[in-house]
């Protein structure tokens, strides 16, 4: 079995969104979660950026641009989604992510009306 990545890093930024989750609970936007993880993430003193824009790039030419939800510490990628179930497509899109921004791990968070969920995708790329 080999070393999560990042194992100490994702572990505070899930316990940051457990704290939130406590705090506000189910049935918000996207955007008041993200919000209050931004504020946690300042309490932490973690390094973040928000909506990053990441470009895809084919031949030197841009083709197309993602905006992320949180780049941490510039190692990891944070996807929040409110929804009940984890997506194929939600999935795609965090490799997609980790891909076009060159990072190795990204999370991928569900906050549904039972709790939180999430998963750790890895770039093996």
């Amino acid at each position: 079995m080999s070393e999560l990545i990042y194992k100490g890093l994702s572990y505070k930024i899930i316990g940051i969104i457990f704290k939130v989750y406590n705090e506000l609970g189910y049935g918000y936007q996207e955007k008041y979660y993200q919000r209050a993880i931004a504020l946690e993430l300042n309490k932490e003193n973690l390094n973040y950026i928000q909506e990053k824009e990441v470009k895809l790039n084919y031949e030197n030419k841009t083709i197309g641009k993602y905006f992320l939800d949180f780049i941490i510490e510039n190692k990891i990628v944070l996807e929040l989604k409110v929804a009940n179930t984890f997506h194929s497509q939600d999935i795609k899109q965090i490799l997609g992510y980790l891909k076009a921004s060159g990072l190795q791990l990204g999370i991928l968070v569900i906050i549904t009306n039972n709790g939180i969920k999430y998963k750790r995708i890895i770039n093996y790329s």
